[in-house]
């Protein structure tokens, strides 16, 4: 079983967490119009990165907050993690 890290609660079973999605996507800024095509990219265009890549988690049975995380989609090794307001 993977053990994650949680920034705010420390070591726990990967059980306790829920995988958010790719940690890089940028969503459209509020109150800005936005194409069709941009708000489809936006939701459904993904990149499945092999190798070092940031995720979005959620501790949805402990703290129940999210952050993110550097892991590697082939080793599932997880190098790093943090709260959404700190840099990777």
């Amino acid at each position: 079983m993977l053990n994650i890290k949680c920034p705010y609660c420390g070591n726990r079973a990967q059980k306790e967490f829920a995988y958010g999605g790719d940690g890089t996507v940028k969503r459209p800024e509020l109150n800005k119009s936005v194409t069709d095509q941009e708000w489809n990219a936006f939701v459904y265009e993904r990149k499945s990165p092999r190798g070092k890549h940031i995720e979005l988690w959620h501790h949805i049975s402990g703290c129940r907050q999210w952050f993110r995380a550097q892991r590697d989609t082939v080793s599932h090794e997880i190098f790093k993690t943090v709260k959404l307001d700190e840099e990777i």
